[in-house]
């Protein structure tokens, strides 16, 4: 396992997309280093990063656009740089970049990419109001593609990955430039595409959309920082589970340290105490009792979620830490090769 994988190794016994140790360059620039992920049928798979973090570079290859420099690439047990023509009609692709016919209306862009998937013409007409209703362009379905703005261009596109229900989704960055509002609308649309059966890829630069997903690839500098469901990337940037416990009276750390099952304690405010734990539901009534047992008036509990934002910043900087000890490491061993 490269020392920059993650701590568990994803499960590929059913993977409808496999991805192992790859790695793709361009030039002298590394846009992928040996990433390794597997997404199993009718699952949601978020690809969060900030901009050059090389989204967009693994969902080319997924596509067949590109070809690694090294490593296995399978989707539905196929190379994607050799896929058959029945295998490419189960995949729907929405690029970053717009690339409909410009003067052709919405509601012929639809059409045209439903034809090219053989959908005959009254199974289309179903499907192209329905799509365009989901992306809330019905209305505009008359108006030329060149007209629409940049938002309603990216809602298009959406609209054209969807049209003919594949049973495999890559959408590159599907609710950039999309308000809230209509981005809760097009998230409801795939997860009812999920709860048919589809299995969707989708790059986002949004980090609180994870929440929206079964499982999330966080990509950071072409590496893999962490892949795994949402709420287990909370506990591996905290640690476990945090519990805010509010006293009645000034805290006092030293009445925590010594109850059983907390593994860190912060001081949030005069009366309020963050305790790390393993599992939040069995620990909170033995914290609460060790506590009143000793004279302590508990006001209230909850469970802390951080953000994303905080989520991935840590996990992000712990990750740079741990490649930067690995690389010195590595450079003091050389150093007596090369004297």
């Amino acid at each position: 396992m490269p020392p920059d994988a993650p701590a568990t190794e994803p499960n590929r016994s059913d993977a409808i997309v496999d991805v192992q140790d790859v790695l793709m360059a361009f030039d002298d620039v590394t846009a992928l280093a040996g990433i390794s992920l597997a997404v199993r049928p009718g699952t949601i798979l978020g690809v969060v990063g900030p901009s050059g973090a090389g989204k967009t570079t693994l969902i080319r290859l997924l596509t067949g656009a590109i070809k690694p420099r090294r490593g296995r690439l399978r989707v539905f047990g196929e190379d994607p740089r050799s896929f058959r023509r029945p295998t490419r009609e189960r995949i729907g692709y929405m690029p970053q970049l717009f690339t409909l016919y410009r003067d052709l209306t919405a509601g012929e862009n639809v059409d045209f990419v439903a034809s090219l998937y053989g959908l005959l013409w009254w199974r289309r007409r179903r499907r192209v109001r329905e799509v365009l209703q989901v992306v809330d362009l019905w209305d505009a379905r008359k108006r030329r593609a060149a007209d629409l703005s940049g938002g309603m261009q990216r809602r298009l596109e959406l609209a054209c990955a969807l049209v003919h229900e594949p049973t495999l989704m890559f959408l590159d960055e599907p609710t950039a430039g999309i308000d809230p509002i209509l981005r809760a609308r097009v998230w409801e649309e795939l997860h009812r595409l999920r709860d048919a059966g589809r299995t969707l890829i989708i790059t986002t630069q949004y980090v609180n959309e994870a929440e929206e997903c079964d499982s999330v690839a966080l990509i950071a500098e072409g590496r893999l920082v962490a892949h795994d469901a949402p709420d287990e990337l909370r506990r591996s940037a905290a640690g476990g589970d945090l519990i805010d416990i509010e006293m009645a009276d000034e805290v006092d750390l030293a009445a925590f340290e010594h109850i059983p099952g907390i593994t860190g304690l912060q001081q949030l405010d005069p009366h309020t105490v963050r305790a790390t734990v393993d599992d939040a539901a069995t620990a909170t009534p033995t914290i609460v009792e060790a506590i009143t047992t000793n004279g302590g008036d508990v006001r209230a509990t909850s469970e802390a979620r951080p953000s994303f934002d905080d989520v991935f910043a840590t996990l992000v900087e712990r990750h740079r830490t741990k490649i930067q000890t690995i690389e010195e490491a590595a450079a003091r061993q050389r150093r007596p090769e090369a004297a």
